[in-house]
């Protein structure tokens, strides 16, 4: 069912897959995380498909499974910046929590939600697991020229307003703040499964297997024979996820 939640001010549009027979005891559920908009739509189609992939999982899991969108990306209220989306993260988490009949909260990201998925399990104990496909190790790319990538946030739409925002220098600082190479290690011993394409042009796979060295090796690495960057197309990383999801402890 399609649903909204506040983060701070901006409401949030999400999606939530409810598994098709649900019973009455407590269920699991999966926080399900998009990446930065990309392609011709831009923002404006950001994560279109990432409900049906909750609906997916949910009917193979018996788990429920929220998909949202991130501040300015689908029909989202507010401007991104990436401590924003972080703050996006803890309150769908928060939201998934408060709903009824809840057994613990997992995380699962795509590219940059991966690697936000990351720094919000190490902040956040409540997170049970985490799971990516395809997330960078840093964000020191976007970092490298701030304003250059702001120009880019709204050839794509994710920042709206001309006078977003205030102070361009403190916004670009957020991607040498938010480090997920360095908050790796705060996930385990919670399960942590570190997904990429071998093919992956947008993000080497070299930052996979940072992620799993910096976490200390306790992670499950997977290497997807000829993927690309989109992994949640590839049936063998949703299958890998799945088989993820179901070997987890609830209780």
């Amino acid at each position: 069912m399609d649903t909204s939640f506040e983060s701070g001010g901006p409401r949030l549009a999400a999606h939530l897959a409810q598994p098709a027979r649900a019973g009455s005891g407590p269920r699991p559920a999966l926080v399900l995380c998009h990446g930065f908009p990309a392609g011709p739509g831009g923002a404006a189609t950001s994560a279109q498909t990432y409900p049906d992939l909750a609906d997916q999982l949910a009917v193979e899991t018996g788990w429920a499974v929220l998909a949202f969108n991130f501040r300015g990306a689908g029909d989202s209220e507010g401007e991104f910046s990436l401590q924003g989306w972080l703050d996006d993260l803890q309150s769908a988490v928060a939201y998934v929590e408060s709903l009824p009949r809840t057994a613990g909260v997992w995380l699962a990201g795509s590219s940059a939600g991966g690697a936000l998925a990351i720094c919000a399990a190490a902040a956040n104990d409540g997170v049970h697991g985490v799971a990516t496909l395809a997330a960078p190790a840093e964000f020191d790319s976007w970092a490298n020229d701030g304003r250059a990538f702001l120009r880019h946030c709204r050839q794509v739409g994710v920042v709206r307003t001309a006078a977003y925002p205030p102070d361009v220098d403190a916004w670009a600082r957020e991607f040498k703040e938010i480090q997920p190479l360095t908050s790796v290690a705060d996930v385990p011993p919670r399960p942590l499964l570190v997904m990429h394409g071998a093919q992956d042009t947008v993000v080497p796979v070299s930052d996979a297997r940072a992620l799993v060295d910096a976490a200390g090796g306790r992670a499950d690495l997977r290497v997807i024979v000829g993927g690309g960057h989109r992994l949640r197309h590839d049936p063998r990383a949703v299958a890998a996820l799945i088989g993820w999801m179901e070997r987890q402890e609830v209780g």
